[in-house]
């Protein structure tokens, strides 16, 4: 069987990133099906601490850009899929590393051309159905997230607008809402590294936190299985984090999606060229939180239904295809074993 390998982070080496009970919400799906469909057509797909890139004859590149970009004799069989955008990684979108891979797949709708550019979209293994029951919504919103801050830019800045929704929340209509993930019981010192520091002394942020009056009283922690804590809401902030990049979209408006779980999203600005309007609420259409709020809180049972029903058709149809897993794989095989046919 021939070699091929997918370059991937170190704690997903050794094939773990294929193992689908080492991690949660089946979030590597898509690779584990990847490894499927190679396997197909004759190769074997593994971490590149198994199959080395110089005994492989196809190498992808898993997430974002390597430190070390391949030499000039590994170009034509080396592929990389940029999963985040320059916002976060800004390396991704340097136009002069990209001369080292033969394609690229990327979310990046202004970049794609077909020849060396090909969209590829974060994707995920999709429900057979959704949860629809309303009887086991038990409060009106939720944040799930990390309590990050943008690495290198305020303009576009989402992560500030998040901390702005749980602020408005808590002051206004406590009862109302539920904040979950990692961090968000601990003060996040910036700036110089002397000042950092403090973020690795063990609990001095948690203590900071409250003794500042930085904590956050809507914080119930993290949670063990996404979809099943997302199902007790009838909405959930799904904010990217940056607003107004062409395609990016990620997994949280699918994570509430699949979790019948209606969302309020904030991100890309073509958002309605991949997903239809009528599956979520669009925080672009209101002013205010208040407006917001309103809206939120009065809309019928007759309506919100027709949101979930909304999604289940969207689901289910032709322009979805292309967030699930079996999409990422299509394109992936189609590209790669495509042209690497027709080579030999």
């Amino acid at each position: 069987m021939k070699k091929a390998t997918l370059v991937v982070s170190k704690y997903l080496q050794n094939n773990n990133i294929f193992d689908n009970k080492s991690h949660r919400d089946d979030i590597y799906d898509r690779f584990i099906k990847l490894k499927g469909e190679f396997k197909k057509y004759g190769y074997d797909l593994s971490t590149d601490d198994i199959n080395k890139i110089e005994d492989s004859k196809i190498v992808i590149y898993s997430s974002n850009m390597p430190s070390t970009l391949p030499r000039e004799e590994n170009i034509s069989k080396s592929y990389i899929i940029l999963s985040e955008s320059a916002f976060i990684r800004p390396d991704n979108y340097d136009v002069n590393k990209h001369k080292f891979f033969n394609k690229i797949f990327t979310w990046a709708d202004h970049l794609i051309d077909n020849q060396k550019y090909f969209k590829l979209n974060y994707a995920h293994k999709f429900p057979e159905t959704i949860n629809k029951d309303l009887s086991n919504k038990e409060k009106l919103c939720t944040l799930i997230s990390a309590n990050k801050s943008a690495p290198h830019t305020k303009e576009n800045d989402l992560y500030s607008k998040r901390i702005e929704a749980i602020r408005w929340f808590e002051k206004n209509y406590p009862k109302d809402f539920d904040l979950y993930g990692v961090g968000w019981d601990k003060y996040r010192f910036s700036g110089p590294l002397l000042i950092r520091v403090f973020n690795r002394v063990p609990y001095f942020p948690q203590v900071f936190a409250k003794l500042s009056g930085q904590n956050y009283p809507s914080y119930k922690g993290m949670v063990d299985n996404k979809k099943e804590t997302m199902e007790k809401y009838r909405f959930s902030i799904c904010y990217e984090n940056a607003k107004d990049i062409t395609g990016y979209i990620t997994e949280k408006i699918f994570d509430s999606f699949f979790a019948g779980c209606v969302p309020i999203y904030w991100g890309a600005n073509n958002i309605t060229d991949h997903v239809p309007k009528e599956c979520f609420v669009d925080k672009r259409d209101f002013k205010t939180y208040d407006e917001l709020y309103k809206f939120i809180k009065n809309i019928s049972n007759e309506e919100y239904i027709m949101y979930l029903n909304n999604i289940e058709n969207y689901l289910d149809s032709e322009k979805a295809f292309q967030f699930k897993s079996e999409g990422f794989v299509k394109t992936i095989i189609n590209t790669v074993i495509g042209e690497k046919n027709v080579e030999e």
